[in-house]
């Protein structure tokens, strides 16, 4: 993945977590419970963040190196997917089975910050 697609991708997350924090303050309020509300609010601020960590990655590129942390982008996003979507898709649904899904997207979120501080301490930039 290049600086611009991660651009993209980093954008159009922070679009998405926007809209879905817009969303649970005034479409969910009146239908889930405070606890469920809690975990959609949680799913949004990582969501938030980790869109944000995306256009850092990008930024990071020219810096670090396209090959060194183009994997830490798409893990990242496979971070948010798993993390928030699973979030969002339990508060909407119910379905508390996928709250286990949830831990995997935490671990891959983990390791593409990791992935950042190997890259940025291997770099002879």
């Amino acid at each position: 993945m290049n600086e611009r697609q991660l651009i993209v991708l980093g954008s159009l997350n922070m679009l998405v977590a926007v809209g879905a924090g817009a969303f649970g303050a005034h479409g969910l309020r009146r239908i889930v419970s405070p606890e469920m509300l809690a975990v959609w609010q949680t799913a949004v601020t990582y969501h938030l963040i980790h869109g944000l960590g995306l256009l850092i990655v990008a930024l990071l590129m020219p810096r670090i190196g396209v090959a060194a942390l183009s994997g830490a982008g798409v893990t990242m996003f496979v971070g948010i997917v798993l993390f928030s979507g699973s979030l969002y898709a339990l508060t909407l649904t119910g379905v508390k089975v996928l709250g286990a899904v949830t831990p995997l997207g935490g671990v891959a979120l983990l390791a593409a910050w990791a992935w950042i501080a190997v890259a940025a301490w291997r770099s002879a930039r």
